[in-house]
Parts: C-alpha cells; structure tokens; sequence
C-alpha cells in the first residue's frame, strides 16, 4: 500500500486531502510543520511527499531543498500562490508537481496516482521496479532486464537519481548534490564522466536505445 505524507497548516485542507486519499486506499498521514516533515521523512520511507508551499516554521521551498539533501521522494507542492516565478522555482528545487488552492480532491489523488505510476512499481523483496530496471536501495545493486549492473558508488548514485524521476531533467548540480559528499571538489564535467561510463556498461547489458537522454545546457533525464 502506498503512503503519502501531507505537509499543511490548515487543518480543513488536511482533513480533506487524508479522506480522499484514504477513500482511495492510500496510507496518508499528516504534520503542520517542515522541521517535523523532515524529521518523518528522515525516519519512515513514503512514496509521495504533499507539501504546502506557506508552512509557519519552515517554508516549503526550504523544506524540499533540505529534503533532496536525502531523498528523491517525489513532492507534490500545494500553495495558494499561482505565480510563475514561484511555479519554477519550485520545479528547480526538485518538486515533482505543482497544485493551486482552491483544488479539487479528486485532482488531487489523481496527481498523486500519477506521480506513483511515474516514479514507482511493485516492491518485491527489497527490489523496486522501475520499467525495465529494478533497484534495490540498501543493497545498493540496479539490474537492467534481469542483467545485474556493476556499478561503481558514484554510477550508482547517478543512476538511483535518476531512476527516481524518471522523464524528469536533472542538472550536473543536481546529480552531484546527490551523488557525491557535500565536502566534494568534483567538477560538473565529473558527472559527465560518469555518465559515459555508465551508458557504457548499460549497452553491455543490451540497453538499445541508450535510456540516458542528454539535454545540451539542462543535464540528464532517464527513460525507465
């Protein structure tokens, strides 16, 4: 069953987002403050992340910074806002989705589904499909059509990002924030390195077309 934390002060909204979920057979649980999101995310695995842009200890931008820090759980901005300029930077940040109040629930949970469907699959003894990848995260091992992939620390973090958003671009900066130690010198052309390395043992394992997309100026997305 999947679970999805809501992050939001309002309790209405709250109520309402944990009813529609739960009527949809969702595990959704809910907190009013970031620094305590944060502290559940750090805690308990869950699959998406419903974050309200206007918290009143840490807003929600900050929140979804810390939290690609650690994870690359897909989030679901909810704001009352609807600038573009907000839309954007929440996008740059790392969300996954972008949701105006007033909303429907209905919407809601079908954005959510949607999220699920792209970033996820069926879990089965610690390996989580990903189309014709599979990972398993605390053995830290990636198959490619059943084809195990040895993979140095830094392919896999690339890869594991990657996976996680699958379609989604992400930088150099991105992919170095999440594969590399915070202390690193690393330069961007080392992910790029990476990259050509990994796409290398990739074909050895039959990937054709190559699933790794470049985009001149943007970074890299993965087709799963």
């Amino acid at each position: 069953m999947s679970t999805v934390l809501i992050v939001e002060d309002e309790p209405a909204i709250a109520d309402t987002l944990l009813y529609a979920l739960r009527s949809e057979g969702y595990q959704a649980q809910h907190c009013a403050l970031g620094r305590q999101a944060l502290q559940l995310l750090r805690e308990s695995a869950f699959d998406v992340v419903v974050l309200d842009v206007g918290l009143p200890d840490l807003g929600g931008f900050e929140v979804c910074r810390e939290l690609r820090r650690f994870s690359e759980v897909p989030v679901i901005f909810l704001t009352a806002r609807n600038d573009e300029i907000d839309r954007v930077l929440g996008l740059e940040l790392g969300a996954d989705d972008y949701v105006t109040k007033p909303f429907s629930p209905r919407e809601m949970v079908a954005r959510v589904r949607a999220r699920l469907r792209r970033s996820g699959g069926a879990e089965e003894g610690g390996w989580a499909q990903r189309g014709d990848f599979a990972i398993d995260r605390e053995g830290r091992r990636i198959r490619y059509r059943d084809a195990a992939l040895e993979l140095t620390r830094y392919e896999f973090a690339l890869l594991a990002a990657l996976l996680q958003r699958p379609g989604a671009i992400l930088s150099r900066a991105q992919l170095m924030d999440r594969g590399w130690d915070s202390d690193s010198d690393s330069a961007d052309r080392t992910v790029d390195t990476h990259i050509k390395t990994l796409r290398a043992k990739l074909r050895v394992a039959g990937a054709d077309p190559d699933p790794i997309r470049t985009h001149r100026g943007l970074g890299y997305s993965l087709e799963a």
